[in-house]
């Protein structure tokens, strides 16, 4: 496993982190004996920065991870997320110091933390992230002991440039895949010039771009992968990034013609984001142990700088017409 710099922090993350959405919920069933199971699997092979949230199975996620982290007295390094808990999900929230703090109590309390490495806003509404009073309450948390840092999950470009403004910004999470091409026109660049640290979410679409869908899949109810293929849920970007699902199958059969030897589709994907040096960490999601193993082997693999072109060009052809201007 390879490591890189945590932007202005003087943490070393691996490369390829975990995602533990699908430990927690919306994934269909994961038991869990596989929970653990997933956990182990990725920091036996150096796997050292776990990504979760509250609302991932209403705090089974964060509850798995804390079990495991304190079972170990290696260094991992946990970023969860708070604010989609607001009930209406609605910007006033996300100031109330006091609304917020209870949700971060819960999470120490789940995470069996005396304190957060990373708390990210978890999606906020636009007008959030402009607003001072967002930032203030997030100070004011660092300032009680309650979080070490804070960064902010975010839908759009525009989102995450106006956060890299504030000072005490750490870090941006966002969706950066080979349907989404976007964030390497500028935000990349831009993170990397201010030092803060970019995390990649949904690098395989939910799944699409492992290559083993077909126009006839089929998935649990309680998957999201189900019931908001059309945004119903939540932001449609979330999943399969709101690409268009029998289009997506098309250009996936363009992106198999290039897969160099002794690569997967999933591990093409995951390699090519992690070519960007702006990229910190990247975080697959997974279900089992061979889904692990799949993902951290990526940071071995060799270089597919001579692939960058043919990729930007599928995603020409299939994607920017639809998707480029919406987040």
């Amino acid at each position: 496993m390879k490591y890189r710099k945590f932007g202005k922090l003087n943490w070393n993350v691996s490369e390829v982190g975990l995602g533990c959405w699908a430990i927690g919920a919306d994934w269909g069933e994961v038991s869990e004996e596989n929970a653990k199971e997933v956990l182990k699997t990725s920091f036996d092979n150096g796997v050292n920065f776990f990504d979760t949230a509250d609302v991932y199975g209403d705090g089974r996620s964060e509850k798995f991870v804390g079990n495991f982290i304190n079972s170990t007295s290696e260094r991992i390094y946990v970023a969860t997320k708070a604010g989609r808990r607001i009930n209406p999900h609605e910007a006033n929230g996300y100031y109330d110091k006091k609304l917020m703090e209870s949700f971060v109590e819960r999470s120490l309390k789940n995470l069996k933390l005396e304190t957060i490495d990373l708390l990210q806003m978890h999606c906020p509404p636009k007008e959030v992230y402009s607003n001072q009073r967002i930032y203030e309450m997030l100070d004011y948390l660092i300032e009680k002991g309650k979080i070490q840092n804070y960064g902010f999950s975010v839908h759009t470009i525009d989102e995450a440039l106006e956060c890299i403004k504030r000072p005490n910004t750490k870090s941006i999470q966002i969706i950066f895949n080979l349907f989404r091409l976007k964030p390497s026109e500028k935000l990349l660049n831009i993170a990397k010039e201010k030092n803060i640290a970019i995390i990649v979410r949904v690098p395989l679409a939910s799944g699409l771009l492992t290559g083993k869908m077909n126009i006839n899949s089929k998935f649990p109810e309680n998957d999201h992968r189900h019931y908001n293929i059309n945004g119903d849920a939540f932001d449609i970007g979330e999943t399969f990034s709101g690409v268009n699902f029998s289009k997506a199958l098309k250009a996936i059969e363009k992106y198999k013609k290039i897969i160099p030897e002794n690569f997967t589709l999933s591990q093409l994907a995951l390699k090519w984001i992690l070519m960007h040096d702006s990229v910190t960490t990247v975080i697959p999601g997974a279900k089992n142990r061979n889904q692990v193993l799949t993902n951290v082997s990526v940071s071995e693999k060799e270089s597919i700088h001579k692939l960058m072109k043919n990729i930007s060009s599928i995603y020409e052809e299939y994607f920017y017409k639809d998707i480029h201007h919406l987040w």
